[in-house]
Parts: structure tokens; C-alpha cells; sequence
């Protein structure tokens, strides 16, 4: 399990672990890794060509004293100073002792620093710290240009600057790295868009910080969607595995009833119960699906129901189903149908799958606003609605309506950017639901074998939501081994 941390804590852990050791220390423990990466993604060190930015915090402490330990390797390393009078004073001694030099903010700074630049092989950023707020200043914001027009790799140093550590949200000119190399913890931003662009690949170092044990954010790994994916016993019979309703589907979108029934069938319920207007579209495709025209409420027994998909204005199978007392997923066009009052005053678990569009739709403000800050859009979500809520999107996130820790998706892939894509996705997480699995469970566990599987039915090449769900049992296969 990834986790990730928020600021305040982070800076909490650093100063009890800073008391316990002699002063200095811990910074050099960054800088080491700091180094470490650098010369990783030098090759050659000695007559490397090396750009360090350096801003007045401790961020700026760890790359100089990082540039000091290249230049004694043999690089040619240069520091730009943006704000000489607050410069890290042991971090630029270090670096002249080794025999690196330094150019001061002045009259001719930016000529002599787009030249740097242009000829280096690496540029380190070390701008702004995890503190920052906004977007870069004036006075830098032409360094990240500078660096992003060059042929150099970018390093981060913690995380780009001019991104929000906490929320994953860029307000303004921002570095955008090749590498990050972060020190202790992930911090949110590194794992959330739009941040989590400029960020490219992310090196923890472990520089001893004693965390709590609940994290802002936590993505989860094979180990940890293996050890929550449903099995069946000895004793298992398909209603002890799980029976999952699927209320989708409609006259002008049949599809989307016989794409949420294909996830729902790879999400290892025991069977599946489809109501609605597309029977005879589910039946042809999938003859072990028990179909019904019923309606939800007489359609047999269920342990979780999804609703909404291809469903488009008629809602009173959305109203049905939310009056179940078993657990419920609602998607697509269920989500507009759904009365959110019913939804607060539901006893069961609840899971909202909206994409941008439709949570910015729900929440009353643009699709840009959501997509910039997607922490804390599903929150708002989740607190308004009293349910679960899978924010979809480059970076899908699920949030409980309670707080506590967010899970962020790490498999997500471009492809799966196509038409039922989505749809694949609700069968898949509420067959889950039906397994047993609670609602942020059924929610990351489905969105992480969605994106792997996306990945997997993609290879490089176009997919549609039929290879994407055909491609869940490869994904499955893979997590347990």
C-alpha cells in the first residue's frame, strides 16, 4: 500500500525525528538520496553539466547539498539563486567547498540562466518546498520554462514547484519534472492530477520519519486488491458468493445494460440478475444472466443492486432500487434521476461512480473546477450525498462520507477513455458490493482491475469496453498470481 501524507503531518514527523538527531542530519539524509537519483539519471557523473534552482527554503538546502555531492564526483554544477539574502547558508558553502559555483538574482540573471540551462544535462529543482502555495512567482516562472524547453532531465526535488503539496491542484506556472525524488511519504499532490502530471516518476527515500498510522491518501497494490478479492469456499453456493441486480439499460441504450452486465459477471458474484428494457440484448449475450420484467423490487434476490447506466429518464427504477436495503451502486443517468434526500436517508451503503462531468453537474460548479480539484470535489461529494463516492477520471479517487483516509487508483490508463468504458466499471464494483466487500473496497478494488485491465486489452493499441471487460479476468489473474 502507497500512502501519502499531508503537509502538516509530515512537518510534524520531521521535527520529533530533528530532536533526536544532531543537527543537520536529516537533511543530509535527503540530500544523499537526493544525489543518489541524480547521478542515476546522469549515468556518468564526472563532466555532467548541472543546473540546481534554488529558492530560499530547506527544499533549497537539499538540492544544494545534493549539487555539493555531484561536484565532488566530478560534475560541473551551478546554482541559480533566486533569493541570494535567504539562501540555505550551509547547503551553498558545501557546494563552493566542492567546487561548484553560484549566480545571484540580478541585472543579467535570466540571459545567464536560460544559457545555463540550455547546456545542462540535469536541472534540479529546488524552487519551492512542500509549504508553497500558488503557482511560481514572478521571478522563477521563467526557469520552469527555461528548464521544460531544454534538452535536460528535470528533477523535483519533494515535489514540483509551484503545485499544492495537499491537494494535487496547480493554480499558476509550475515546474514539471522528468523525476521526483520525495522524502519520508508521498505526499497528495504526487498522486493526484493535475499535480501528479508534473511530477513524471516518483523516487521515495526513506529518511526515518515515524508516521501515524491513518494517511491523507493510500493507493492501493496487487498484495493489497489480492488479499480483497472475493474467493469461494468449499461451501459456496452462488447466492453465498453473491447475486448482483443490474437496473440499466434502455430502449435508445441497450448496450449499456449488456456492458455493466459483462463487468458484473467477471466481479466473482455468484450470478446475475438484470432488470430492465434490454433482456433480450443481455440474454443473447449472456445466457447464464437471470433476467426479469418485473421491475427491482420483484426480481428475485439480490445482495446489491446497480443502477443507472444507459438508464435515461426514467426514474423510477433509480427510485426502486434506492428503497432496497442492501447495498447500491448508482451511475450514469441514475445519478440525475437520483434523489439525493433518499440517498442521505439510506441505512445500506451507498456508491456514487460519477465522471467529471457528472459530479461537476451534481455539485453545482464547472467540469474545470472539478478536474482541478478532484480531492476536494469527491469529498464535497461524498459529504453531500452521505455516500460513497468513485470520482472518475485521469486519476480516479473513492471517498467515504464519513472522512477519513482517500483511495486514489494507480492504474488508470488513457484508453479506457472510451464509450461504455464506465459502464463495465459499475458491474464490475457493485458484483463486488454483492460479494460482500464494503463500499470503498468494492470501489478501488473495481477501479483498479478496470485500469489494469484497460492496460492489458490496450497494448499500445485502440480498445473498446468490450475488450476492456473480456480483458478483467487477465487483470484478476495477474493481481493474485
Amino acid at each position: 500500500m502507497r500512502t501519502a501524507y499531508s503537509v502538516e503531518t509530515v512537518r510534524t514527523a520531521e521535527r520529533e525525528l530533528m530532536a533526536r538527531l544532531p543537527e543537520g542530519a536529516l537533511m543530509q539524509r535527503a540530500a544523499a538520496g537526493l544525489a543518489a537519483a541524480c547521478a542515476d539519471v546522469l549515468g556518468r557523473v564526472y563532466g555532467g553539466r548541472v543546473v540546481l534552482l534554488i529558492g530560499s527554503g530547506d527544499n533549497g538546502g537539499d538540492a544544494l547539498y545534493a549539487g555539493a555531492r555531484l561536484a565532488r564526483r566530478g560534475a560541473g554544477v551551478t546554482a541559480l539563486l533566486l533569493a541570494p539574502e535567504r539562501t540555505h547558508a550551509g547547503g551553498l558553502a558545501a557546494l563552493r567547498r566542492a567546487g561548484g559555483a553560484a549566480v545571484a538574482r540580478g541585472d543579467g540573471f535570466l540571459g545567464t540562466a536560460r544559457e545555463l540551462i540550455r547546456r545542462a544535462d540535469l536541472v534540479v529543482d529546488g524552487i519551492v518546498g512542500i509549504g508553497g502555495k500558488g503557482g511560481l512567482r514572478p521571478d522563477a516562472a521563467p526557469l520552469a520554462e527555461y528548464a521544460a524547453d531544454s534538452r535536460a532531465v528535470v528533477v523535483a526535488v519533494d515535489l514540483p514547484s509551484g503545485v499544492e503539496a495537499d491537494t494535487g491542484e496547480v493554480h499558476g506556472p509550475a515546474v514539471r519534472a522528468d523525476l521526483t525524488v520525495t522524502f519520508g511519504t508521498h505526499k497528495p499532490g504526487l498522486l493526484i492530477d493535475p499535480a501528479r502530471e508534473y511530477a513524471g516518476s516518483v523516487r521515495l527515500v526513506d529518511i526515518g520519519l515515524d508516521l501515524p498510522d491513518a494517511p491523507e491518501l493510500e493507493a492501493l497494490q496487487h498484495v493489497d486488491v489480492a488479499a480483497r478479492l472475493p474467493a469461494p469456499g468449499a461451501e459456496s453456493d452462488k447466492y453465498r458468493r453473491g447475486v448482483v441486480g443490474i437496473a440499466a439499460g434502455s430502449a435508445r441504450y441497450p448496450g449499456a445494460a449488456v456492458l455493466a452486465v459483462s463487468g458484473a459477471l467477471r466481479g466473482g458474484a455468484g450470478a446475475v440478475r438484470y432488470v430492465g428494457p434490454a433482456a433480450d440484448a443481455v440474454i443473447s449475450r449472456f445466457p447464464e444472466a437471470l433476467v426479469s420484467d418485473l421491475g427491482p423490487a420483484r426480481a428475485g434476490r439480490v445482495q446489491a443492486w446497480v443502477v443507472g447506466p444507459g438508464a435515461g429518464d426514467d426514474a423510477s427504477a433509480v427510485a426502486e432500487v434506492l428503497e432496497a436495503e442492501v447495498p447500491v451502486l448508482v451511475d450514469a443517468d441514475g445519478l440525475r434521476l437520483a434523489d439525493r434526500a433518499t440517498v442521505r436517508g439510506r441505512t445500506a451503503p451507498t456508491l456514487l461512480t460519477p465522471h467529471a462531468g457528472e459530479a461537476a453537474a451534481l455539485l453545482g460548479v464547472s467540469r474545470e473546477s472539478v478536474e482541478g480539484a478532484r480531492l476536494a470535489s469527491v469529498r464535497e461529494l461524498a459529504a453531500r450525498y452521505g455516500a460513497t463516492v468513485l470520482l472518475k477520471g485521469s486519476t480516479t479517487l473513492v471517498a467515504d462520507p464519513g472522512g477519513g483516509v482517500v483511495r486514489v487508483n494507480p492504474t488508470g490508463t488513457a484508453w479506457l477513455a472510451t464509450a461504455g468504458s464506465g459502464d463495465v466499471l459499475s458491474g464490475l464494483a457493485g458484483s463486488l458490493l454483492a460479494s460482500g466487500l464494503s463500499a470503498l473496497d468494492a470501489g478501488s478494488v473495481g477501479a483498479y482491475l478496470h485500469g489494469l485491465a484497460g492496460r492489458l486489452a490496450a497494448e499500445g493499441a485502440p480498445v473498446g469496453a468490450h475488450d476492456v471487460a473480456e480483458a478483467v479476468r487477465d487483470a484478476w489473474r495477474d493481481v493474485t498470481g
